[in-house]
């Protein structure tokens, strides 16, 4: 068994601000399998683990692509330092196969240039994320996302709070 305590790292990972026209920001609702939180009740932005040797900016679109559908996006801005998180202390030693205490994110903002209806939340050759999804005021968000993560949130929204509603 995995001492909790004896693992330090954090996963490189990206995080997606998708921003549409209006400045709302895309959110989709977690749905993949029961847990302490239950299903269905939480929602959050589309993140991801970046790979071996790949650069933050690519990640960040290909991570959006497979959670999403979307490609019409460009990146409009970038968090200037990484975030982080740590698990709670009873999914420490068993998320991400146990490697992992929390995850180390980059962030960025992204503009949304398609339509809605571009959305797909089964894109090929990707493991279903989301459920459902829906464009959402900045401050909403801390009231969807699971709790563990809200101080990101908080910090995700006050660095990229001029480009959205």
């Amino acid at each position: 068994m995995i001492d909790p305590a004896t693992i330090t790292a954090y996963r490189p990972c990206v995080g997606i601000m998708l921003l549409n026209k209006a400045g709302l920001v895309w959110v989709g609702r977690r749905f993949e399998k029961q847990n302490d939180d239950g299903i269905g009740k939480w929602w959050q932005m589309p993140q991801g683990g970046i790979d071996d040797g790949e650069d933050p900016k690519p990640a960040a679109l290909r991570e959006l692509a497979e959670e999403t559908g979307i490609t019409s996006a460009k990146i409009v801005a970038e968090a200037p330092k990484w975030l982080t998180y740590d698990l709670p202390s009873h999914l420490i030693g068993k998320s991400w196969k146990g490697k992992y205490r929390g995850q180390k994110q980059k962030w960025f903002a992204l503009e949304f240039l398609g339509p809605d209806s571009e959305v797909n939340l089964k894109p090929p050759g990707h493991k279903q994320e989301f459920d459902e999804w829906r464009w959402v005021k900045m401050d909403e968000m801390l009231d969807l996302i699971i709790p563990f993560k809200r101080e990101v949130y908080v910090d995700v929204i006050a660095t990229f709070r001029h480009l959205g509603a």
